[in-house]
């Protein structure tokens, strides 16, 4: 049955399912691939969004899962770096395809590499990669050998245009390395996929929903949502307090407004919030402008009562709360010590 659902249900409802009301027992393979990707363009973000939904992490087993080629670091929603199952890359990456394209069309980092033709480059670039994996700056000096272009401009072109996976160890606990990359269908054995449009829309709304078109842009960059939502028959529709329709997979479940959400320190991105368009299921305004610096986050992020309450660094393997955007109970700063001493504890590992 259709509700009126108000921003506080919203908050908790999101929460319950993104598993950060309760953690649960599961797999990093399992809780990635719920989450239809993590956030990854930092290496540790990844870590403390698992941490913070399972009930135990050893970061040594995600280090494993990438060398085993189970996970995979990618370029697609956003276009920014995520961690994702090999077969949620092989549908993803084509899906956000044209998303990428546009942002090659503004990026300075590539330039006026830009107007090589596309064909010639996806063929330069296979003639480079045919015997194997390359890091970037390799990548882009033989490309240079082909093309009247600086070798940084085109190593950017390549990353972008082609679906290149980011390899081990890039990624990894705690390890160190170049970015090295190769094909992801090649590295993984997935081959490409068509995506299943729908498909994918249902498994964004099971982690994300209720939601509405604009949000399932906010979350993939791809435009075009509205007609694909409003031709799912299969979805339930509730409304927002603003009026708006918010759509939802059949049986979803919807938290009680009251439900207590625990403390949680994630990283500097996490999927929470960079998935709705307004970005107000857990944060307000002033909370992200103080998160919000000149050339993105400035820090770790602390999660009070299911919002964003402060921000937190690593110094010398602790916890350092910097900031907090209001005084907290004394249940919330136990909690908060709680959750510290744990984040601490899977930092020395």
């Amino acid at each position: 049955m259709p509700q009126r659902l108000s921003r506080q249900r919203l908050n908790r409802t999101l929460l319950l399912r993104q598993h950060l009301l309760e953690r649960v027992a599961a797999t990093p393979e399992e809780m990635t691939r719920h989450l239809v990707g993590l956030q990854a363009q930092e290496n540790l973000p990844p870590y403390l969004s698992l941490a913070a939904r399972l009930t135990d992490l050893d970061p040594h087993d995600v280090s494993r899962l990438l060398t085993e080629r189970a996970l995979v670091r990618l370029l697609t929603m956003r276009g920014t770096i995520h961690l994702l199952t090999p077969e949620d890359a092989a549908v993803l990456r084509p899906w956000v395809a044209p998303r990428i394209e546009q942002e090659i069309r503004v990026s300075q980092s590539i330039g006026d590499a830009r107007e090589l033709p596309r064909a010639d480059v996806e063929a330069a670039l296979r003639e480079v990669l045919a015997d194997g994996p390359l890091p970037q700056k390799d990548i882009g000096a033989r490309l240079a050998e082909r093309f009247p272009y600086g070798a940084t401009q085109l190593g950017q072109l390549a990353r972008s245009a082609a679906p290149l996976a980011q390899l081990p160890p890039r990624g990894c606990w705690k390890a160190s390395g170049g970015v090295v990359y190769d094909y992801v269908d090649r590295w993984t054995g997935v081959p490409m996929a068509e995506p299943d449009v729908p498909a994918l829309v249902r498994r964004y709304l099971r982690a994300f929903g209720p939601a509405t078109a604009a949000d399932v842009t906010a979350w993939s960059a791809v435009t075009g949502m509205g007609p694909v939502l409003k031709g799912m028959d299969d979805l339930v529709r509730h409304e927002g307090e603003d009026g708006k329709v918010l759509y939802d997979v059949e049986g979803a479940p919807l938290a009680d407004e009251d439900a207590p959400a625990p403390v949680r320190l994630l990283g500097t991105y996490d999927n929470l919030w960079l998935s709705h368009a307004g970005r107000d299921r857990v944060t307000t305004p002033d909370t992200r402008r103080m998160w919000m610096g000149t050339n993105g986050g400035v820090g770790n992020t602390v999660f009070v009562d299911g919002w964003l309450t402060g921000i937190w660094r690593v110094v010398d393997g602790r916890v350092v709360v910097e900031h907090l955007h209001r005084d907290l109970t004394p249940v919330e700063r136990d909690g908060l010590a709680e959750e510290v001493a744990r984040v601490e504890g899977l930092l020395a590992r």
